[in-house]
């Protein structure tokens, strides 16, 4: 554009021609030389020189581009004024657009309702602005009615479709509108196949989505975020990770959101040694380091167990959002200084900034782990003067901590207001029962489930069975463990496995115990076989318990408590020289069981005992 204004500095009679021609030309150029355009619009009207159609359009494109509402509003109005763009399509889908990008979908619906025609562009103006928007169900609506008007959808308009779809996880809908484009033999830009790879991902068709991605003849670093996001999404860290490199490899240069995404599957995998070439590559660069950016790196510390390194990363965050804080917090939780949480919260107070569910239930597990009753109970208190009571994630957390700090009856009363279609609250109240050893209550919710027509799902189950192991129950507790295959037809996992031979090992029916954890691959089963071997040492079955013992040394070489069970397991059956050998091979390697600690609140304070 430096060019174009010479020559039009050196123009001595300008006229409208002229200076629409700088001004679209300053629109199409985008970014902040869009305001430009608005300068030249000012020397124009100096001048006395009137606009058309062809100068408002542009004016209103460089609006958009700005996100300027006041600018496009005055545009608007002026056009009303002189009657210019009345009835014209061009003008009055540029009018959408412009609405539509700063954020007022209510205007730009109305000026829609009012087009006399709606062209093709009209129609996925439209469309676009309520996904923008962040509402699908009325782009896909809209998309509807623009089919049923005989109006011919191209490939824009299809794209939009299939986004709706799969924002709304319509996989057959959007099968339909896939479909439809082979049918009438489309060819498939990058925008139409990234869309259709989008919608095949959310909707869980992974094997869809990869088979159009491969079959595509460009992709840019847009189609590899969104194949590495379909991979997150569906716990596929590793692939995430691979689809990454892959993009490297063939020369497109990755921008923030794929770095974003790269540290997510990192995190989930706990590859730590990844985790900070990423970040050593972020700050050889000097890539420009965003929030989001920073967030998920303190995230990916946090993952991994490097909570000093997370916490080094966030004090460096410039804008630390909410985002920044329930991080941090998280991780705090997860690796047990729950004290570090409380006093993040409390920082994050004084900066002023407000909190949501996700921070509340951070700090509602740190109350729970320190044996914070009073506290939690004025975080309830919190939660029904800012109307957030009726929140399920919130709720289930305070149900989970009362039962914790041993108010069984308060979570029962919090669970009774829940929603009573809610399967996470009723796995919920069926866990704290459980953790109390309540199992007839606990058969007794079960009972219900079935009645009010509640699918139970895998962590009912394990609820369930666990809570038939404490309290001995074994004959329910098997009735329950064929129930989940026979009756629901649900796919036993590790975690059910260990709770029934831990259920079969406490009634010392070992064999038994033995036999099903057999069906086990070694690598899911240390901890049945854990289960089993402090059942052979409660039973005095040494020789099983010495079986099972070397298997699990074998299995977890790096566990103290192994070795310390293995050892016991020796000396209880008089073999003094092999648990000495035990304990020797330990020490060597330098393990140490942690002690254990109980922590209960006195005077409103939490005291170790």
């Amino acid at each position: 554009m430096v060019g174009a204004s010479k020559v039009f500095d050196e123009i001595a009679e300008r006229d409208v021609v002229v200076y629409t021609s700088m001004i679209t030309g300053y629109a199409q150029v985008g970014g902040q030389l869009a305001s430009e355009a608005f300068d030249f619009a000012c020397r124009m009207q100096k001048e006395e020189i009137d606009p058309n159609r062809v100068t408002m359009v542009s004016l209103l494109q460089a609006a958009a581009e700005l996100e300027t509402l006041e600018e496009g509003k005055s545009i608007h109005g002026y056009a009303i004024r002189r009657g210019i763009g009345y009835l014209d399509e061009v003008f009055e889908t540029s009018l959408m657009d412009m609405y539509i990008k700063c954020s007022v979908p209510t205007i730009a619906a109305f000026i829609f309702d009012g087009m006399k025609t709606r062209t093709i562009g009209s129609w996925n103006a439209i469309i676009t602005g309520y996904l923008h928007e962040g509402q699908p169900l009325e782009a896909l609506r809209h998309f509807c009615v623009m089919v049923q008007e005989n109006v011919f959808p191209d490939l824009i308009s299809l794209a939009n479709g299939i986004f709706c779809c799969a924002d709304l996880k319509y996989l057959q809908e959007g099968k339909s509108i896939h479909g439809h484009i082979i049918r009438i033999g489309y060819q498939l830009d990058i925008v139409a196949t990234t869309a259709l790879v989008d919608m095949y991902s959310k909707c869980n068709n992974l094997i869809q989505a990869r088979k159009l991605f491969d079959v595509m003849e460009t992709r840019d670093v847009i189609s590899y975020n969104v194949m590495m996001t379909g991979y997150l999404q569906t716990d596929f860290a590793s692939e995430a990770v691979d689809t990454f490199t892959e993009m490297v490899a063939v020369g497109i240069k990755p921008n923030l959101s794929s770095i974003v995404k790269l540290l997510s599957a990192l995190s989930e995998l706990k590859n730590i040694k990844g985790g900070r070439s990423v970040h050593g590559y972020i700050l050889r660069h000097e890539v420009d380091m965003n929030t989001e950016v920073a967030n998920q790196i303190v995230y990916m510390y946090a993952k991994c167990g490097f909570i000093y390194d997370a916490r080094q990363v966030f004090d460096q965050i410039r804008y630390k959002d909410l985002i920044s804080w329930t991080s941090m917090m998280t991780g705090y939780i997860f690796h047990g200084h729950a004290d570090e949480t409380i006093l993040l919260f409390r920082m994050m107070k004084r900066e002023r900034l407000f909190h949501d569910s996700v921070t509340l239930i951070s700090l509602l597990q740190a109350f729970s782990q320190l044996g914070h009753l009073t506290l939690a109970k004025e975080v309830h208190c919190h939660l029904y003067r800012a109307l957030m009571d009726r929140e399920t994630l919130v709720l289930n957390s305070l149900i989970t901590t009362y039962a914790k700090l041993g108010k069984l009856n308060m979570a029962r009363n919090l669970f009774d207001c829940a929603a009573r279609g809610c399967l996470t609250s009723w796995n919920t109240m069926i866990a704290a029962y459980g953790m109390h050893g309540n199992c007839i209550e606990v058969l007794r919710l079960f009972g219900r489930m079935k009645t009010e027509m509640i699918k139970p799902d895998e962590m009912t189950f394990t609820s369930i069975l666990t809570a038939c192991s404490h309290s001995g129950l074994v004959e329910e507790g098997l009735q329950v463990f064929n129930c989940m295959r026979e009756e629901y037809g649900l796919i036993l996992c590790e975690k059910h496995y260990t709770c029934v031979v831990d259920l079969l090992s406490r009634a010392g029916r070992l064999e038994e115990a033995y036999g099903l954890l057999k069906l086990l691959p070694a690598r899911q089963s240390a901890s049945a076989m854990a289960a089993l071997l402090a059942a052979c040492r409660l039973h005095g079955n040494t020789e099983l318990g010495e079986v099972i013992g070397n298997c699990l040394l074998d299995l977890e070489p790096e566990n103290p408590s192994v070795y310390n069970s293995v050892s016991n397991l020796y000396a209880e059956s008089g073999k003094w020289d092999e648990a000495a050998r035990t304990r020797n091979m330990a020490k060597k390697k330098g393990l140490k069981k942690a002690a254990g600690y109980s922590l209960v609140e006195l005077n409103q304070r939490p005291s170790n005992m």
